[in-house]
C-alpha cells in the first residue's frame, strides 16, 4: 500500500511540471522563470533522485528522474534566453 501511495504522489508531482516545461519549450519565454529557484530545484531534485538510488526506491527514482529531466529543459532554456 505505501508503494502505492508513493506512485500516485510520484505521479501527481512530476506531471505537474509538464504543462511548464511545454509552455516553456514551445514559447522559449523564460522572463517570468525565476533562475535561482530553477538551479536550487534542480539541484534538490537531482539529490532526491540519488537518494532513491540509495535506498532502491523506485518510485522516488523514476519519479524524481522525470522532474529532473523537465527541471533541467527549462533551467537550460532560461540560461540560453534568459
Amino acid at each position: 500500500m505505501s508503494e502505492l501511495v508513493g506512485y500516485v504522489a510520484a505521479a501527481l508531482t512530476t506531471i505537474s511540471f509538464v504543462p511548464q516545461a511545454t509552455r516553456t519549450a514551445c514559447s522559449r519565454n523564460t522572463a517570468g522563470i525565476s533562475l535561482a529557484m530553477y538551479l536550487l530545484f534542480t539541484s534538490g531534485a537531482a539529490c532526491w533522485l540519488a537518494y532513491g538510488v540509495l535506498i532502491g526506491s523506485w518510485p522516488v527514482i523514476l519519479s524524481n528522474a522525470i522532474t529532473c529531466l523537465l527541471s533541467c529543459v527549462i533551467l537550460m532554456l532560461k540560461l540560453r534566453h534568459g
